[in-house]
C-alpha cells in the first residue's frame, strides 16, 4: 500500500497543500481544531475541483446527447452484423467517426475526479493512522485528529472498531449514527441525480436499449455507493456528499437551461420561452437567441416540442426569424384562421356510387341546357319517333357546307330523338347499333 501511495504522491501533495490553505482560511474563523474548519476545508476542495472540471461536464453533456441520438443507428448496425463481430466494431467506429462522438466522454468527469478522490482517502487515512503525509505536518496532523463532526471524527469509519474509535476521542454509537445518516444521503443523491436525468431530461421519442440501461443503473449506482460508504472515512463521505450535490444542482441548471431535444424538460422550457416572448415580444437574452436560431434551422426536422412552439407563437401573431428573433404581424393570426377555414369548406369526400351517378346524370343535363337556351325551343313539340330517311341527313350536311348554320333547337330537337330512340330501346330491349353505311 506505501507503493502505492509513492506512486499516487504526485496528486496526494497538492491535495493536501489545498485542504491545509482552506483550513489556514477557516481556522480562523471557527478555531484550527474544529470540525467545521476541517469539513468547510473539504467542502471548497470539491467546489475547487468541480469547477476544474466543467469544461468535461460539458463534453459529457454533448456526448450523453449523441450517444442517445445515435442509438437507432447502432441497433441497425448490430442487427446487420450481428454474425460479424469485427465488421460490426468497424462500423460502429465509423458512425462515431463521422459524427464526432466519443463514448468514453460521457466518463470524463467521473475518471477525471478519481485520483483527487483517492488522494483524499489517502490522506484522510493516514490521519486516522497517525502518519504524515504531504504537506500536513505533526501539528497539523493533530489538530486533524482531534476535528469531529457532529461527535464523528474525520477519519473514522462505519466499520471500525471501537478501541480505534475510542483512540480518537469519540463513541463507536456517534461515528455509526453520522455515518449511515450519510451513506443514506450520499445515495439518496445519487438516485435524485439520474431520475431526475431519465423523466425530464431523455429524448421520449427514441426508445433504446440505452434508456433501459439507464434506468438499471439509476437502482444500481446508489447501493454500489451504500455499499463502499461503509468503508469509507466521514471526511470521504463528506467529499463524495459535496460532488454528488453539485452533480445534482449542476444538472438541474442545464435542465431548466438547455434541455435534451424531444424531452420533458424542452417542452417546459419552450413554453416558459413562449410565454416570455407573448408577454415582452421579443427574445430576451443572448442564449434564448440561439435557441430560437437552431429550432428554425432544423426545418421540417422539428420535433413535436418544437413545432407545438411554433404554432403557439402563430396564434400569438408572431413569426420566428433566422437570426432567432421574432417579429410581430397580424397578418399570420389571418393567415392560420383563414386556412383553418378553409379546410372547414372542403367538400365531403364522395363514395363510389355517387360519383358513378353523378358522372352519369351530367350529359343529360348538359344538352338540356343547350336545349333550352333559345325561347323558341319551349314551344317546339316533342319529336317523332319515327326513322327519317338518309337523304334528309345528306341535306343538312349540304346546308351547312353552303353556309346555311342549323338553329340550335335542331340540336336539341335532334338530342331529343336520340334520348327518345334510347328510351325506346330500353323499353324493347338492348338492341345491336346499325352500321351507318347500312340503307334500312
Amino acid at each position: 500500500m506505501d507503493t502505492i501511495a509513492s506512486l499516487f504522491s504526485f496528486i496526494t501533495t497538492p491535495v493536501s497543500w489545498v485542504i491545509v490553505q482552506f483550513h489556514s482560511m477557516y481556522g480562523a474563523i471557527f478555531g484550527p481544531d474544529t470540525g467545521w474548519a476541517w469539513g468547510l476545508s473539504i467542502v471548497s476542495l470539491v467546489v475547487l475541483i468541480r469547477i476544474c472540471l466543467i469544461p468535461l461536464f460539458v463534453k459529457q453533456i454533448k456526448s450523453t446527447r449523441n450517444m442517445q441520438a445515435l442509438q437507432p443507428k447502432m441497433k441497425a448496425i448490430q442487427e446487420r452484423y450481428k454474425s460479424d463481430k469485427q465488421r460490426q466494431s468497424e462500423e460502429m467506429m465509423k458512425l462515431y467517426k463521422e459524427t464526432g462522438t466519443n463514448p468514453l466522454s460521457s466518463c470524463l468527469p467521473i475518471l477525471a475526479q478519481s485520483p483527487f478522490f483517492f488522494a483524499l482517502y489517502r490522506v484522510l487515512s493516514s490521519i486516522a493512522n497517525g502518519q504524515t503525509i504531504g504537506v500536513i505536518n505533526e501539528d497539523l496532523l493533530a489538530s486533524a485528529r482531534q476535528a469531529h463532526i457532529f461527535g464523528a471524527p474525520l477519519a473514522a469509519k462505519f466499520t471500525d472498531s471501537a478501541e480505534k474509535v475510542a483512540s480518537l476521542g469519540a463513541s463507536l454509537t456517534d461515528v455509526r449514527i453520522v455515518t449511515a445518516i450519510m451513506i443514506v444521503m450520499m445515495s439518496a443523491s445519487q438516485f435524485f441525480t439520474q431520475r431526475q436525468l431519465m423523466m425530464k431530461n431523455v429524448d421520449l421519442s427514441v426508445k433504446t436499449p440505452y434508456m433501459q440501461q439507464q434506468k438499471m443503473l439509476m437502482y444500481i449506482f446508489p447501493l454500489i455507493f451504500a455499499g463502499m460508504g461503509i468503508n469509507f472515512p466521514v471526511g470521504v463521505l463528506v467529499y463524495w456528499l459535496t460532488t454528488n450535490v453539485w452533480t445534482m444542482g449542476q444538472q438541474m441548471y442545464v435542465i431548466n437551461q438547455n434541455p435534451t431535444p424531444g424531452s420533458k424538460a424542452q417542452d417546459a422550457y419552450l413554453q416558459r420561452l413562449l410565454k416570455s416572448v407573448t408577454h415582452s415580444g421579443e427574445v430576451k437574452g443572448r442564449r434564448r437567441k440561439n435557441i430560437v436560431k437552431v429550432i428554425v434551422a432544423k426545418g421540417s426536422d422539428r420535433n413535436e416540442n418544437e413545432r407545438r412552439f411554433f404554432v403557439g407563437l402563430s396564434k400569438a401573431g408572431f413569426a420566428a426569424q433566422a437570426d432567432g428573433t421574432v417579429i410581430k404581424s397580424d397578418t399570420i393570426v389571418a393567415e392560420a384562421e383563414g386556412g383553418a377555414a378553409a379546410r372547414r369548406q372542403q367538400p365531403k369526400r364522395q363514395t363510389k356510387a355517387q360519383r358513378q351517378s353523378s358522372g352519369a346524370q351530367q350529359p343529360v343535363a348538359k344538352d338540356s341546357e343547350e336545349g333550352s337556351e333559345p325561347a323558341a325551343d319551349e314551344a317546339t313539340p316533342a319529336p317523332s319517333l319515327e326513322k327519317k330517311p338518309q337523304g334528309s341527313a345528306t341535306t343538312e350536311a349540304k346546308g351547312e357546307a353552303q353556309g346555311d348554320k342549323p338553329q340550335r333547337g335542331s340540336r336539341a330537337n335532334s338530342g331529343g330523338s336520340r334520348q327518345g330512340k334510347s328510351g325506346q330501346g330500353q323499353r324493347k330491349g338492348q338492341q345491336r347499333p346499325k352500321h351507318p353505311s347500312s340503307k334500312k
